[in-house]
């Protein structure tokens, strides 16, 4: 790992908002034609297949990589909630350069952080403090989409010697890196020592024995910049010290570090389809002017706020609750992964009418609307995304329906808090860190809890009271299903149940965040709950009543508000600069 210039530093007691703002500021105005980190510029890069540099510059000289490495290792990092607010900003603006220059870095580096030695992580932290750039080999079997496919397994060799053979055809930033974790799968008759990591240095491998295999670039799709080579390994041998971790821990440790990956992942997709309600808002806003009523469209907007404010919750108490009650953060992650191409593909879509025949055109904000979309599909947000997903929520389902009871306390109160402070993160093993179960104790004291007195809290507590029926039938019928055998894949009825269990996590998380939330006047009015809980209750297909029309107004209101005052669609409806 090459010294690097380093990166110019923030003061140290600035938060993670104010270092947000500072994001925001230094990437300009989006939609300003000669802006290097504007939209036009981002294009540009992507239909030459580069990276868009102007951007990358401002990035380093705000000190990104900073935001990576933990404040004991002389970083920024203190919590995953806070650098999914420092990330937002730029997947606002670009979800490549996002992708690019924070998530896959932080995807690498936090295997390390997990699992190294104080020695790896020091160095790794140096490596990125200075400028250095990292890149991953993710721990995944062949998948539908190529930046998933292809497997590495490790073999033991020789004179305490690991050799590593596989292909993966794509790799984010692998052209550019000079650190690499990679995540290898055991290989042989008898597995070796087991999954493991490795953190290794490209440049001192045996020439002969590794290749960045260059790709051909697609006519279309996500990360065109970013993606240019694939790893192909062919019985390279690496040193014993390049494990991360014992022998056999690699799993556990993907595991891990991809449940943080997932967490940032849905909140770079809510500051993503954020920039598509604003460009949908303008449409709408022109529509008024022209004819003084858009109702269809004013009832889209509605539905779309309330959606990305229902997955802001669900990925804001799973940010809190790595640090807060780690044991249940993975189930909670794992359940925002499987919702996310829903959310996104049904957000972005339903938007089409708003901007009308404005979404066939060349023009750079709509350009954006489809590259986004485009980006996240690579990254792997999507099928792959949903898949791992319903699979960690199918494994928890049979314990979470045996350890269920409605006389549990309700989860703490600091776990539904945007922003407010949080201890260290844990990085030590997560396991024995508090119980294991789920938030239906929440759901079910604040559905007991509501008083009702208008008819909007009436709403909102008959919806509450839908869906702990829901979450009661759900552990009947988990209760009732064969547990799904080990190493095997289990029946849809699982999968099934694994959809309906997350929608109703991400109702719970809805219902947590207005009940603690006082600070601000919007967030605090069950009404923006109410056309939450209404829609994910549409979602389970439950019949119920259609919430008071003041609900929706209030709603619109907010989303109107927001756009003329420059704040972002999101829980923390922050300033931002467009």
């Amino acid at each position: 790992m090459a010294p690097h210039t380093p990166a110019r530093h923030l003061d140290g007691a600035m938060t993670a908002v104010a270092r947000a703002a500072r994001v925001d500021t230094l990437l300009g105005d989006p939609y300003e034609p000669g802006n290097p980190a504007g939209h036009r510029a981002s294009l540009d890069a992507d239909r030459s297949a580069v990276v868009p540099r102007g951007a990358e510059s401002v990035l380093e000289s705000f000190g990104m990589n900073a935001e990576i490495v933990p404040r004991a290792l002389g970083g920024r990092f203190d919590s995953v909630e806070g650098l999914s607010l420092v990330l937002r900003p730029v997947f606002r603006r670009d979800v490549a350069l996002g992708a690019g220059n924070g998530l896959n870095t932080f995807a690498a580096a936090s295997a390390v952080w997990l699992a190294g030695s104080l020695e790896q992580r020091g160095r790794l932290a140096r490596h990125l403090l200075s400028g250095g750039r990292t890149a991953v080999v993710a721990y995944e079997a062949a998948h539908t989409h190529e930046h998933r496919r292809g497997e590495v397994p490790a073999v033991s060799g020789a004179a305490g010697t690991l050799s590593i053979t596989g292909f993966k055809p794509a790799v984010l930033n692998l052209w550019r890196a000079d650190a690499l974790v990679v995540f290898c799968r055991a290989a042989g008759r008898h597995g070796g020592d087991g999954p493991c990591a490795l953190l290794l240095d490209p440049r001192r491998l045996p020439a002969d024995r590794c290749w960045a295999v260059r790709r051909r670039l697609p006519e279309l799709g996500g990360l065109r910049g970013y993606v240019r080579s694939g790893a192909w390994f062919d019985a390279c041998p690496v040193p014993r010290e390049t494990l991360l971790g014992a022998p056999g821990t690699g799993l556990a440790t993907s595991l891990r570090s991809g449940g943080i990956h997932q967490v940032l992942a849905a909140g770079a997709t809510v500051a993503a389809l954020g920039t598509t309600l604003r460009t949908a808002v303008g449409a709408h806003r022109a529509a008024l002017r022209r004819r003084h009523d858009d109702q269809a469209g004013a009832a889209l907007l509605t539905g779309a706020l309330a959606d990305l404010l229902t997955y802001d919750s669900l990925a804001v108490v799973a940010s809190r609750s790595l640090h807060l009650r780690p044991a249940e953060a993975g189930v909670l992650a794992a359940a925002a992964a499987s919702l996310q191409p829903q959310i996104c593909t049904d957000t972005t879509y339903n938007m089409v009418p708003v901007l009308g025949a404005w979404f066939q055109t060349a023009d750079d904000a709509v350009s954006m609307i489809h590259k986004s979309l485009a980006d996240m599909q690579a990254i792997g947000f999507g099928d792959v995304g949903v898949a791992v997903g319903r699979s960690v929520v199918v494994s928890a389902l049979p314990r979470l329906a045996r350890a269920f009871s409605w006389a549990r306390q309700e989860t703490p109160a600091e776990v539904f808090r945007p922003g407010a402070e949080l201890p260290p993160f844990p990085y030590g093993d997560p396991s024995g860190s508090g119980d294991t179960k789920d938030l239906g104790g929440t759901l079910a004291a604040v559905a007991a809890s509501l008083p009702g007195h208008g008819p909007v809290e009436r709403s909102l507590r008959t919806l509450a009271e839908h869906i702990t029926a829901e979450l009661r039938g759900l552990r009947v019928r988990a209760l009732a299903l064969a547990p799904p055998e080990p190493n095997s894949v289990a029946g849809p009825a699982w999968y099934a149940l694994a959809d309906r269990y997350a929608w109703v996590l991400a109702a719970e998380a809805v219902l947590g965040v207005w009940h603690h939330h006082r600070d601000d006047d919007f967030l605090a009015d069950p009404a923006w709950a109410t056309v939450a809980l209404h829609r994910v209750a549409g979602r389970l297909g439950l019949r119920v009543a259609e919430p008071p029309p003041e609900c929706a107004r209030r709603v619109h209101r907010e989303v109107l508000g927001r756009f003329d005052m420059r704040r972002s669609y999101d829980l923390y409806g922050t300033p931002i600069t467009a």
